[in-house]
């Protein structure tokens, strides 16, 4: 009898399966179209991997308690899978869902399936193709005591850092695609992040693509060390063999998205976040997305006079340096508060310095920042914000004058950084005890009699204004 089946073997759920046979597990694989299942057998013979082609068979082939992973498109593919499953399992028997489905989703799921005496886990899995295969990030979470008898497989996949795997119970119902919905919210702000840092380094300091790449290399031996810094040194080494150009010149620039991102700037207004540097990140996609009217609107529309000046490269190298960094300290802390919210709100009870140490491995924003993020939050659960830990306090008071110099001189020089300038002015707004709410508040009990609350004595007032 095998130990797990996987259903669904396009890219992810091909590695993942080949993952687990390599990690000694009896894994059963099988997809709807018989191609996909024929390719894995082909390029992947191995006898602890059982093809099968009829979902009867695949089903009846696993040991019980049964454990199906799902490799499908989110969607209503997965309800369809799960709808096809039902009348072949038993009670207590566990699916699990690897893909990027909508947290909602899988809290719907996960009631539906307990309903029916059966078992649902909502796993996030980060890291793409190669993380599949070789160690992923994964966030599981549903019915504890399920989880429990998937453990020894999924931590025994997973990335290890320190000895230990990045995996880890998250929660109840659908919060571990909660996780991964929000680790790529903060993914969509890192790269954003670093992209503008990028656009600096060429636009104003002036450097060549080789140059650029050597500063990222040096930028991954420090504080800033993170996989999306390793490999976007490796991108600007890249030549394109047609054109002899950097690969990069190459690539046009409209970006793409699954909508994640979305999602996550979506859920930060319904639990009360204020996400906006992710949120600048997804509508810089969308922006870049208009690639035709950017065209145009280049040769209609007047920027600023940019004046010749001498500039000192390795000052701003620094600059540039310490703004990317409290930049991404800035996206964690905004990150990191959703999470705290979304617990709260329902009901889940994550722990959040866990959640940091799942991140270091296999996932895409593993980086060195998430160490003292780890060690911030399991230092004081109850930490409101990631800026107020001695750590993060400390950095965010040395580099945000950094930041404030970068954003001043990129928007002096017509440069788009709304994720630098979102970056500022929520570190701005947030340390600032007076904020200029109270004249929002003045305006909606005028036109709207909504009320307000005073600062020197309790209560809930309206004034006649007219």
């Amino acid at each position: 009898m095998n130990s797990i089946g996987v259903f669904g073997l396009g890219v992810m759920g091909a590695n993942l399966a080949k993952n687990m046979v390599n990690h000694q597990e009896k894994v059963a694989v099988y997809n709807y179209t018989p191609d996909l299942t024929e390719n894995f057998i082909a390029e992947f013979p191995n006898e602890n991997a059982e093809a099968h082609y009829e979902l009867e068979s695949f089903i009846a082939s696993l040991e019980k308690p049964r454990k199906i992973f799902m490799m499908v498109t989110a969607g209503p593919v997965v309800d369809s899978v799960i709808k096809s499953m039902i009348p072949l399992l038993e009670k207590g028997d566990i699916i699990m869902d690897g893909g990027n489905s909508n947290f909602q989703d899988s809290n719907r799921r996960y009631h539906e399936l307990k309903r029916a005496g059966l078992h649902f886990l909502s796993v996030g899995v980060s890291g793409g193709e190669e993380g599949a295969l070789n160690g992923p990030a994964l966030m599981p979470s549903g019915d504890p005591a399920a989880y429990k008898q998937v453990a020894p497989i999924l931590e025994g996949i997973a990335a290890q850092v320190d000895g230990k795997p990045c995996c880890t119970y998250l929660g109840n119902e659908g919060s571990g695609h909660y996780v991964k919905m929000v680790h790529n919210g903060i993914e969509y702000a890192d790269m954003q992040l670093i992209t503008e840092a990028y656009q600096f380094l060429r636009e104003k300091l002036g450097l060549t693509v080789n140059e650029i790449a050597d500063v990222f290399k040096s930028w991954n031996e420090s504080e800033l060390e993170s996989y999306l810094i390793e490999i976007t040194s490796e991108i600007l080494t890249h030549v394109d063999e047609e054109t002899k150009q950097p690969m990069i010149d190459v690539i046009l620039d409209k970006s793409g998205s699954k909508g994640t991102g979305k999602w996550t700037s979506q859920n930060a207004l319904d639990v009360g976040v204020p996400l906006s540097i992710i949120t600048e990140s997804v509508f810089a996609r969308y922006l870049s997305g208009l690639k035709d009217e950017r065209v145009l609107a280049e040769s209609e529309l007047t920027g600023p006079s940019i004046i010749d000046e001498e500039i000192d490269k390795e000052t701003w190298l620094n600059l540039v340096k310490e703004a990317l960094f409290m930049g991404k300290i800035a996206a964690y802390a905004q990150g990191f508060h959703q999470y705290k919210q979304a617990s709260d709100h329902y009901g889940w009870e994550l722990k959040l310095d866990e959640i940091a140490l799942i991140f270091r491995g296999g996932c895409i924003i593993r980086a060195d920042i998430l160490n003292p993020i780890s060690e911030a939050f399991k230092a004081d659960p109850n930490l409101p914000n990631l800026l107020l830990s001695p750590y993060f306090k400390e950095k965010a008071g040395k580099y945000q004058a950094s930041l404030r110099q970068v954003t001043m001189k990129g928007m002096e020089n017509g440069m788009s950084l709304p994720c630098f300038s979102a970056a500022l002015s929520y570190y701005d707004g947030y340390r600032s005890a007076q904020s200029g709410a109270n004249m929002i508040q003045a305006q909606r009990d005028y036109f709207g009699a909504h009320t307000y609350e005073r600062k020197d004595k309790d209560g809930i007032f309206h004034t006649e204004w007219y």
